[in-house]
């Protein structure tokens, strides 16, 4: 959430979840790209599934 001048620098928070999806990807890939929604910068990241993670007994 951007506030105030915060709104002129968009980019860094950008890069900033760039930076987050790069440090995750061994864990989650990612669902929705960043978008700006007014003041809100999001993305939606998804966990990888594991295959035999859940084991019936």
């Amino acid at each position: 959430m951007f506030k105030g001048r915060e709104m002129a620098y968009t980019e860094l928070g950008e890069e900033l979840l760039k930076r987050f999806i790069e440090r995750t990807e061994d864990i989650a890939k990612v669902e929705s790209p960043i978008k700006m929604e007014g003041r809100n910068m999001s993305t939606i990241l998804v966990p990888l599934s594991k295959k035999g993670k859940k084991s019936k007994q």
